[in-house]
C-alpha cells in the first residue's frame, strides 16, 4: 500500500464516491479500515523567516567564469512535449562554447536561474538535481516513457483505491509518488541547497486567487513554511496539476507567524517618492504576498497547474527585472550593479494545430469548445509575456539614450536622473520556439506534437532537435555570442546630478 506524509489520514468516511460499483467501494472502504489509509504529506511550519537559509536566490553567487553576465532559462508548460523541446536547449548550450577572459566555457554553464512550469518543470527541476548525470539518463527515465499510461494504470489499480479514496490524499499525490520512483528518488529541496548549478523554480497556481506560488524559499517564507523537507516530486506534481485531470496539492498555511518581513524593493513600490514610474506588476505580486500572509482565513492553499497563471514561466522574470529597475537599494546591489548581461532564454513549447472548424456551418461539440476556451487565455498570455519583456528592454534601451544624449549630460538636473535612472545592463530576448523554427514543415510537425505525458520516440527525438535548431537561429542569440566576444566598454563616468 502507499504511504507517504508523517500524519495519519482519516479512512474516508466522508470521501466522494469515486466509482460507479458501490460493491467495489465497499471492498475498497474495507480494505482502508484494515491497513490504514494514506495521507497527504504535510509541510512543516518554520519558526523565523531567515533569507539567509533555505532554497532560495539571495545569497547564490552568478555561475559562470566571467560573473557579469546572468542567464535565465524560462521553460513554457506542455507536457512531455515541453519536458522534451526545453531539454533540447539544455542540450545546445551544452554543445556552446564562448571565451570568457581568454577561456573557453560552455554557455551551459553561465545558466543562473531556470523557471519551469507544467511539463517544463520536470526537466527544470530534474537538471537542478542530476546535473550533467541527466543528458545520460532523462531520455530513458522520463522522455521517452509513457507516464500518462503509467498513471492511468496505477489510478485504475485496485490496489491503489485505498489511498484514492482516503480524504487528503488524491491523484497528484500518487502522480508524485510516481515521478520519485522513476526521476527524483525521494529528493527533497533541502538536498538542492549548496548544490553547484542553476537554481531550478518550479511554479503552481493558487486555484482560490489565480496568483503564483513558486516553490523557493522566499514564496514559503510567506506562507512561514519550511521548503526544504518539500520533495521536487511535489513541486512538478503541483505545477502540472492540471483540472479534471489531476487533483490540486494542497499545503498548509502557516503565514503571519514567523515575523516575516518583506524584502526591501517592497518599499520602494509603496513609496511614490521612491520611483518614477508605476511598477504595475510588482504591485501586484506584493498585493498577492499578502494574500498568502494570511492563515487566519486561508489555512490552507490549494495549487494546481503552474500555466494557469504563468504558463512560460515568465512572469518571475518580468516582475524580478522591473524590481531592479525601481527600487535603488536592489540597482545598487553589488551582485547586480556588477552585472554586464542579463540573457533570457525563453523556451516556449506553446502547440496550435490546425483545424477545420471553419469550413463547416456546424461548429465543434461542448468539449472541444471548454478545452479551446480554457487553453486560448493561457496561449495569449504566453504571446503578451514574451512582447512585455522585448518592451522592457526597449524602455531600457531608450531610457540609458536619453540619459547619455548631449542635450541631458551637461545639465545635471537630478529630476531627469529620476527618470532615466536604469541599470547599466544589457537585456537579451532570445525566443525558442516551434514557430522560430526556418523549416516549415518541421515546424508543422513540431506543431502537431500532443498536449499529453505520452509522444513517440520519434516526436521526442525531433522537438530536441527543434529546439537546438531554433536556439542557433534565432538572430538575438546570434547577437549575444558576438557580444561575448566584445571586449566590454569601458565603464560610464556620469554627471554628478544624475543618479549613478
Amino acid at each position: 500500500m502507499l504511504i507517504l506524509g508523517n500524519t495519519p489520514g482519516r479512512c474516508g468516511a466522508d470521501s466522494p464516491p469515486r466509482t460507479a460499483s458501490l460493491r467495489l467501494l465497499s471492498l475498497a472502504l474495507l480494505a482502508c479500515a484494515l491497513t490504514g489509509c494514506a495521507s497527504r504529506p504535510v509541510n512543516m511550519p518554520i519558526d523565523i523567516a531567515d533569507r539567509r537559509e533555505g532554497y532560495r536566490s539571495e545569497g547564490r553567487a552568478i555561475r559562470g567564469s566571467g560573473s557579469d553576465t546572468m542567464v535565465i532559462l524560462a521553460f513554457s508548460g506542455g507536457g512531455t512535449r515541453a519536458a522534451a523541446f526545453s531539454f533540447g536547449v539544455l542540450e545546445e548550450l551544452r554543445r556552446t562554447e564562448v571565451v570568457i577572459k581568454g577561456q573557453k566555457a560552455r554557455l551551459l554553464d553561465e545558466v543562473d536561474v531556470v523557471t519551469g512550469v507544467s511539463g517544463g518543470s520536470f526537466t527544470a527541476l530534474a537538471y537542478a538535481l542530476h546535473g550533467e548525470k541527466l543528458f545520460d539518463t532523462y531520455e530513458k527515465q522520463f522522455l521517452k516513457r509513457d507516464v500518462q499510461g503509467e498513471l492511468l494504470a496505477r489510478f485504475l489499480s485496485p490496489n491503489y483505491w485505498p489511498s484514492l479514496l482516503s480524504a487528503g490524499f488524491g491523484r497528484s499525490e500518487m502522480a508524485a509518488a510516481y515521478y520519485d520512483e522513476i526521476l527524483f528518488g525521494g529528493a527533497t529541496f533541502g538536498d538542492l541547497v549548496g548544490k553547484p548549478g542553476p537554481l531550478a523554480i518550479a511554479s503552481a497556481t493558487d486555484i482560490s486567487t489565480g496568483s503564483r506560488l513558486a516553490f523557493t524559499q522566499s514564496d514559503f517564507d510567506l506562507l512561514c513554511s519550511d521548503l526544504s523537507k518539500v520533495p521536487l516530486s511535489r513541486a512538478a506534481a503541483a505545477s502540472s496539476a492540471v483540472p479534471f485531470v489531476l487533483s490540486p496539492v494542497t499545503l498548509n498555511n502557516y503565514g503571519g507567524t514567523c515575523d516575516y518581513k518583506p524584502p526591501s524593493w517592497v518599499r520602494a513600490i509603496i513609496d511614490p517618492a521612491n520611483r518614477s514610474r508605476p511598477a504595475g506588476r510588482a504591485l501586484q505580486r506584493y498585493k498577492e504576498m499578502q494574500l498568502f500572509q494570511d492563515a487566519e482565513n486561508r489555512p490552507f492553499i490549494h495549487l494546481v497547474d503552474g500555466g494557469i497563471s504563468d504558463n512560460l514561466g515568465m512572469r518571475s522574470v518580468l516582475e524580478g527585472l522591473e524590481q531592479i529597475e525601481v527600487s535603488r537599494s536592489i540597482n545598487r546591489n553589488s551582485r547586480v550593479d556588477r552585472l554586464r548581461r542579463i540573457v533570457v532564454i525563453v523556451v516556449n513549447s506553446l502547440s496550435v494545430p490546425q483545424t477545420d472548424w471553419d469550413k463547416s456551418e456546424r461548429p465543434p461539440n461542448d468539449a472541444v469548445i471548454l478545452l479551446k476556451a480554457t487553453g486560448v487565455p493561457i496561449d495569449r498570455y504566453s504571446y503578451e509575456a514574451v512582447e512585455l519583456l522585448k518592451d522592457l528592454i526597449n524602455r531600457w534601451q531608450t531610457l540609458r539614450s536619453l540619459r547619455e544624449a548631449s542635450v541631458f549630460a551637461s545639465g545635471g538636473n537630478p529630476s531627469l536622473g529620476r527618470a532615466t535612472d536604469v541599470p547599466d545592463i544589457e537585456l537579451f530576448a532570445i525566443d525558442v520556439s516551434f514557430e522560430a523554427n526556418p523549416d516549415p514543415k518541421e515546424r508543422e510537425y513540431l506543431n502537431a506534437a500532443p498536449t499529453s505525458f505520452v509522444l513517440t520516440d520519434e516526436q521526442v527525438d525531433r522537438l530536441r532537435a527543434g529546439a537546438g535548431t531554433a536556439l542557433r537561429e534565432s538572430s538575438e542569440f546570434k547577437r549575444l555570442l558576438v557580444d561575448y566576444a566584445t571586449p566590454p566598454p569601458p565603464p560610464r563616468i556620469m554627471s554628478p546630478g544624475f543618479a549613478r
